[in-house]
Formats: C-alpha cells, sequence, structure tokens
C-alpha cells in the first residue's frame, strides 16, 4: 500500500549492517487505516508543509 504515492520514497542512510537489516525490515511493516489516521493526527500534513530551509541554513546547501 503506498498511502502518499509511489513517488515518495524514504532514503535511510547507515553506517552498520546491523542498521541496514532494521531498515530493510521496514519493508514488511503494514499500517492499518487507524495507524494512518493516528499519524495524520499527530501530524498534519497542512502544519508540516513549507520550505526545507530557511534563507540562512540554504546558504550552506550544496557547498
Amino acid at each position: 500500500m503506498q498511502h502518499r504515492g509511489e513517488d515518495v520514497v524514504p532514503i535511510p542512510g547507515t553506517r552498520r549492517q546491523k542498521y541496514l537489516e532494521e531498515n530493510l525490515a521496514a519493508l514488511s511493516v503494514e499500517l492499518t487505516p487507524e495507524d494512518l489516521a493516528a499519524i495524520e493526527a499527530a501530524a498534519p500534513r497542512e502544519e508540516i508543509a513549507g520550505a526545507r530551509y530557511d534563507a540562512t541554513s540554504l546558504t550552506f546547501v550544496n557547498h
């Protein structure tokens, strides 16, 4: 189930095999409609939207 769409893909970084295995295990997690509703209630989309970096922080990106 792709709740947010096929184009939303997390890119986890890790330095240890143990954490890579944990990340891969997340592929088998299935959220119920109740789980998704609880997540949406805790972090509504309209309150999360916005710029990723403020103007000052943006000066440090891609340098």
